[in-house]
């Protein structure tokens, strides 16, 4: 969940940051979010710390420009202000505080453009005032946007080789996504968002275009659990990769694992029968979790 108070950075060029001010600023908003990473990421040496708290503020900022409450050609439009800052970035000309932060890592850790814009592609994807997905490749897609993408960009600052973190971002990304979609599918009904793809859907009959009607199906449960099963399949293989990498080195991504793995073993406790009883974590089971994974 999202704390009440969202922070964005300005795009106004009256408001020039200094490189050290836009170090400070990102650290601020990572320690504002209230995010039990900032205490994995802190542990990590300064240069690869603060391109991780520059590559947390960008996706805060573009994940609460597109969620919070307005007309969806307003969140578009700022989105699309990002697709230019992120150019600027790339062009040596950034003039907002989270791109001035990031152009350090940038380049000494190679990151990627694509990636980015593929965080704003997923993000104007959760922008539409209602969702469905038509078939698992968009799934996969949706998924890779919103979550691999982010893990690509960190397995960069981690040291990880190409093959190597390419493979641990797409499998985790892929098993922490899936466990967003299924710990939300209540929630987002309510707001007309179904991130359960409609040929998984069919496949076990259920062909209602009424979203309630299609929540209360007698197969909806087979189809979580299928869908619980393709993200278990994720985590598996995101845990064999992550034995081969020190674990020092990837620390924050074997938190956040170790955080939605206890969150997917509860919502397969819970079944599928009954998806408004809500699911998580509560807070000291994550600082446990932080310092176990994030600490120790």
């Amino acid at each position: 969940m999202r704390p009440p108070e969202c922070i964005h950075s300005p795009m106004n060029t009256a408001l020039p940051f200094s490189q050290e001010e836009s170090v400070a600023y990102v650290e601020n908003v990572v320690r504002r979010a209230g995010t039990s990473f900032y205490w994995a990421m802190r542990r990590l040496p300064g240069n690869k710390r603060h391109a991780m708290y520059a590559i947390y503020a960008f996706c805060r900022e573009v994940d609460d420009l597109a969620d919070e409450a307005g007309a969806v050609e307003d969140k578009l439009a700022g989105l699309g202000q990002w697709r230019g800052e992120i150019e600027r970035l790339y062009g040596g000309r950034p003039r907002n505080p989270v791109t001035r932060a990031l152009q350090g890592p940038v380049e000494e850790f190679g990151l990627g453009k694509e990636d980015f814009r593929a965080v704003i592609d997923g993000m104007e994807m959760d922008a539409q005032p209602s969702i469905r997905i038509p078939d698992m490749d968009e799934l996969t897609l949706y998924c890779d946007r919103v979550a691999c993408a982010v893990g690509r960009l960190s397995v960069r600052v981690f040291g990880l080789d190409d093959d190597t973190g390419r493979a641990l971002a797409f499998a985790q990304g892929q098993a922490l996504q899936l466990t967003n979609i299924l710990r939300d599918i209540d929630e987002d009904a309510r707001n007309d968002r179904l991130y359960v793809p409609n040929d998984l859907l069919v496949s076990y009959g259920i062909t209602d275009d009424d979203l309630n009607e299609t929540l209360k199906h007698p197969a909806f449960e087979k189809v979580c659990e299928t869908l619980a099963g393709v993200a278990a399949n994720h985590f598996e293989k995101a845990d064999e990769l992550a034995a081969g990498c020190d674990a020092k080195t990837i620390r924050p991504a074997i938190m956040m694992m170790e955080i939605y793995r206890r969150l997917y073993q509860r919502l397969k406790r819970r079944g599928w029968r009954d998806l408004t009883r809500p699911v998580g974590l509560g807070k000291l089971h994550k600082v446990w979790i932080a310092f176990r994974y994030g600490v120790l």
